[in-house]
């Protein structure tokens, strides 16, 4: 049975509510998963205070501090980071770790930027390796959303990873950023599904609820379950309509 996890910086917020209510109202929803991007904005004591009362799971969260791996000058600041960020997700419970590789910079040459990457990513395998906590490097549209971004080709992330080879290392597979890039999930994910520790959907044009645009996110998903895939594919999209029963049809539109 697939495990759909509601990022809860988007989906069921009320103004008003604390945080941690959205973890209430994805419970009550029908939700048994939800996930989020920063921690160090967020008031942990009640998120686990909310997640023990309503036995609702944390999939994934961001490893901070967002600043750019393809600069080899970050990688103390973000590696101290990590070790942070996998306590709070051991913490929490949260199985897997996102991060982002950063800017494109234009004073270097891809090849050096991709070293630093590399190798931030191998001094990061040290810092996760027994913890229980996975790290996912995750490729971003450049023609949209992240203009300027260093990764965006599923492909050379998944080059990474290899490069990596740890089994701490992997990707988080977005569907509509790979989309929005031209790529096909057949293509850019065979022989190499099992580098991917978390899925994102979201449909295209306007980020929006699966259903609502072009993407052939049902298609794209069954094609990942039925070659292997166990994980959680996170609700990453902003929604048009409020309410559990808008998340409920955006997940009978992915095929349930």
């Amino acid at each position: 049975m697939r495990r759909y996890s509601a990022c809860i910086e988007w989906l069921f917020a009320e103004e008003g509510d604390s945080f941690a209510d959205r973890i209430r109202r994805a419970h009550a929803g029908g939700l048994a998963a939800v996930e989020f991007c920063r921690w160090t904005d967020k008031d942990l004591v009640a998120i686990e205070v909310a997640l023990k009362e309503t036995s609702v799971v944390v999939t994934s969260l961001v490893a901070e501090p967002m600043i750019a791996l393809t600069d080899a000058a970050n990688r103390q600041a973000w590696l101290k980071g990590l070790g942070e960020s996998v306590t709070v997700a051991r913490r929490l419970g949260a199985p897997v770790l996102i991060a982002q590789a950063g800017d494109d910079l234009l004073s270097r040459s891809r090849e050096e930027q991709r070293r630093a990457l590399t190798e931030t990513m191998k001094a990061g395998a040290d810092i996760l390796e027994g913890s229980g906590v996975r790290l996912g490097i995750e490729p971003l549209n450049i023609r949209i959303d992240h203009v300027g971004y260093f990764l965006d080709s599923t492909r050379e992330g998944l080059d990474i990873v290899d490069d990596v080879a740890r089994p701490e290392i992997g990707i988080v597979y977005d569907i509509y950023h790979s989309a929005v890039m031209d790529e096909r999930t057949e293509d850019v994910l065979d022989g190499r599904l099992d580098r991917v520790f978390h899925v994102h959907v979201a449909d295209h044009p306007g980020r929006n609820e699966p259903g609502s645009g072009g993407i052939d996110l049902a298609h794209r998903l069954n094609w990942i379950f039925a070659n292997g895939y166990a994980g959680a594919v996170g609700l990453e999209y902003r929604p048009t309509r409020s309410g559990a029963d808008a998340v409920r049809a955006a997940i009978a539109s992915l095929g349930g």
